[in-house]
């Protein structure tokens, strides 16, 4: 049975939940567990916050996996003062291809932990979004934004 919490929050932001046997598309999640032990440990508020950083930003609908609701924890909760800018937080999500990243980092699967190598992969962004360089970045950066 789902834990009515993880129901509830799937519902409020329009996430399916499929069985685990399912492969889920865009906007379906069976990381059912996931979600119930964030909810658990950080609260619905937190569980809400995550959900709106994955659910409710471009290109990220179909990344709604146990991998990526764990990044985005971790970094929600290594980062607070960060998320305090909202509009800026959720523009970096925006921008970053976290499904390609999630590709990317199955090639670690069984030596790392792949929602660590998510965030660590998604924290690159976030801190040239929020860190020292932010106001000017290096100009030799091969990354660099226009």
């Amino acid at each position: 049975m789902i834990d009515p919490r993880v129901q509830s929050l799937c519902d409020e932001f329009e996430v399916r939940i499929v069985p685990k046997s399912a492969y889920p598309g865009p906007g379906e999640t069976r990381a059912v567990g996931t979600l119930q032990k964030i909810i658990s440990r950080q609260g619905m508020e937190h569980a809400r916050l995550v959900m709106t950083t994955l659910a409710e930003t471009e290109n990220n609908k179909a990344s709604l996996d146990q991998a990526a609701f764990g990044a985005a924890s971790g970094l929600i909760r290594a980062r607070p003062a960060d998320v305090e800018d909202a509009s800026k937080w959720l523009a970096v999500w925006d921008a970053t291809p976290v499904g390609e990243l999630q590709w990317i980092s199955q090639d670690l699967r069984g030596v790392f932990p792949l929602n660590a190598v998510l965030a660590g992969m998604i924290y690159e962004r976030v801190w040239r979004a929020f860190g020292p360089r932010s106001i000017q970045p290096d100009l030799l950066d091969d990354r660099r934004r226009t």
